[in-house]
């Protein structure tokens, strides 16, 4: 007998759909198509059913499937297509990390949540994002309620609200006993500069009207605050304010902040001490000499070891340092406490040597050298560069310049006003250098969130969008941490991954994908509860 469609209830409950034949009075099941639990699954697996006897049959004709006249019968003519295809799992992904960031309940926008599931997937104008949202599979907002998503954004406050998500994540993770700050400037295509939009220092080396940005993170990476300076701001401008607006709004009134030597001015210094705030800040190389004076008289210079830290102190201002540090040979310990000159004189310093640095810095070293030389001798256009020293109409070598950058290759300094028996020395090193979480969120907002060029016109607009970044920039951090992979694998994993709407006879079915190994990694990283 020709093989036939059979189903049967099984002890779950499920209906299994089965090609089954009947040889000599009995039933042999040929293959066990699955089971089903709704009528248009039980649909789908009788059309696959049809599809594969009708293959190995050569047959049109239609079936006998020996179902009961409540059971759902399709034929292989039913009008079978496929009606639509999403990416629900990475939809879904996003919007679990969304919610597990407390964001929707701050933020209770489904335009704006749409704008940053946009940005995350891939960065493009606000126009553009409806193409991606498409692409995605999601019911989007029409293109003016983003517009109008944006002015909501600023009348009520969405970057204060998800800060305060953000700073609820962090103060029950990482906690908030260390926060890291950095500047970018971020570019415009656009003619003229104004109020806002200034042509200013860029380390891109650009000309056109930017915008400074500072961002606070905290020793994770994970963004706390974001704000926006005109372009011509200088870097040292930009951290006072953003620590002040930060200690207000969040009432912190004990942490240490690390930064750069960008912002190594001492009226900031000065002004963040007298907040009561803590600093770790990278020292400028030119304050080596002085602070590494008594190290170098005591330890010649070729016997330093790798690893060799001198917690010593650096003077403050026009300061000099003490006359009489030589008459001992250990290193002076900053303590405000002790010593009140400390307070107004002094910065604890702290140097490290470190045998790789110092391999690297031989190699830039010499390169300098090799351009100075060949400048002083006229091989090459002059141009303003280090170790070359005019002499009434003559450019000679600086060899005592040059011996005296040589002498301090591997040493890298940190100033702080944080007490020696709070953070050691090798402490203050560690935390310093956890400031590359936060130029890997510039470098993230940059690229992969490409928060750059900007088309926006005006400050409320492009202050709109820069919450958007932010929200992104927090959202793919979050998927990082939990699932120790990158943002860019993790949408190139699930972006593919679409489960499939199909019309079959008079029944709407969905095809769910097939899910890998790795992504099912991801996933269940993503939804730990599930």
């Amino acid at each position: 007998m020709s093989p036939f469609l059979r189903k049967v209830t099984t002890a779950s409950g499920a209906t299994a759909v089965q090609i089954v034949s009947k040889i000599r009075g009995q039933r042999k099941i040929l293959e066990h198509l699955g089971s089903a639990h709704s009528e248009q699954e039980i649909a789908a697996l009788v059309a696959v059913g049809h599809q594969k006897i009708e293959a190995a049959s050569g047959t049109q004709q239609l079936l006998d499937l020996g179902l009961e006249t409540s059971e759902v019968a399709v034929s292989v003519e039913a009008k079978k297509k496929v009606t639509g295809s999403a990416s629900q799992l990475l939809v879904d992904a996003i919007r679990a990390c969304y919610d597990q960031l407390g964001l929707s309940d701050q933020v209770a926008d489904e335009a704006f949540f749409q704008m940053v599931l946009a940005r995350l997937v891939e960065p493009t104008s606000k126009r553009d994002s409806l193409r991606v949202l498409t692409e995605l599979g999601v019911n989007t907002v029409h293109r003016n309620t983003f517009f109008n998503a944006l002015k909501r954004a600023q009348d009520r406050d969405y970057r204060g609200k998800i800060g305060q998500a953000c700073f609820d994540y962090s103060l029950h993770t990482t906690g908030m006993s260390l926060l890291l700050y950095d500047v970018t400037t971020l570019y415009f295509e656009a003619e003229h500069e104004d109020e806002y939009r200034k042509v200013g220092y860029s380390k891109e080396r650009r000309v056109d009207p930017q915008i400074v940005v500072g961002l606070l993170v905290d020793r994770a990476g994970f963004p706390l605050d974001v704000h926006s300076f005109e372009g011509n701001t200088a870097e040292t401008h930009t951290i006072l304010p953003v620590l002040e607006a930060f200690q207000q709004r969040h009432q912190v009134a004990d942490m240490v902040v690390v930064a750069d030597a960008g912002m190594l001015s001492e009226k900031n210094l000065q002004a963040i001490d007298e907040a009561n705030l803590r600093f770790i800040v990278g020292s400028k190389q030119t304050k080596a000499p002085k602070d590494l004076a008594k190290q170098f008289h005591f330890h010649p210079t070729n016997d330093t070891v790798d690893g060799t830290l001198v917690d010593t102190v650096t003077t403050r201002g026009r300061y000099q340092p003490d006359p009489k540090r030589f008459e001992t040979k250990q290193e002076p310990v900053w303590d405000p406490a002790t010593h009140p000159d400390h307070r107004t004189r002094y910065w604890r310093a702290v140097w490290q040597y470190r045998q790789k640095r110092a391999t690297r810095d031989l190699v830039t070293l010499e390169k300098q050298r090799e351009k100075a030389l060949r400048i002083v001798a006229g091989q090459q256009a002059v141009k303003s560069a280090r170790f070359v020293k005019t002499k009434g109409t003559t450019r000679v070598f600086d060899q005592t310049t040059f011996t005296r950058a040589a002498n301090l290759v591997g040493w890298k300094g940190y100033v702080t006003n944080l007490e020696a028996n709070i953070m050691d020395g090798a402490e203050i090193v560690a935390s310093y250098h956890q400031l590359w979480h936060v130029e890997q969120s510039f470098r993230m907002s940059k690229t992969d969130l490409r928060a750059r060029p900007m088309f926006h016109h005006t400050r409320q607009a492009i202050e709109a969008h820069l919450t958007v970044v932010f929200t992104a920039l927090a959202v793919a951090r979050y998927m990082q941490t939990k699932t120790g992979v990158s943002l860019k694998q993790i949408i190139t994993t699930l972006k593919p991954l679409q489960e499939f709407t199909g019309q079959l006879g008079d029944h709407e079915i969905t095809f769910p994908p097939e899910i890998p190994d790795q992504a099912q990694h991801i996933l269940d990283r993503l939804h730990p509860e599930t």
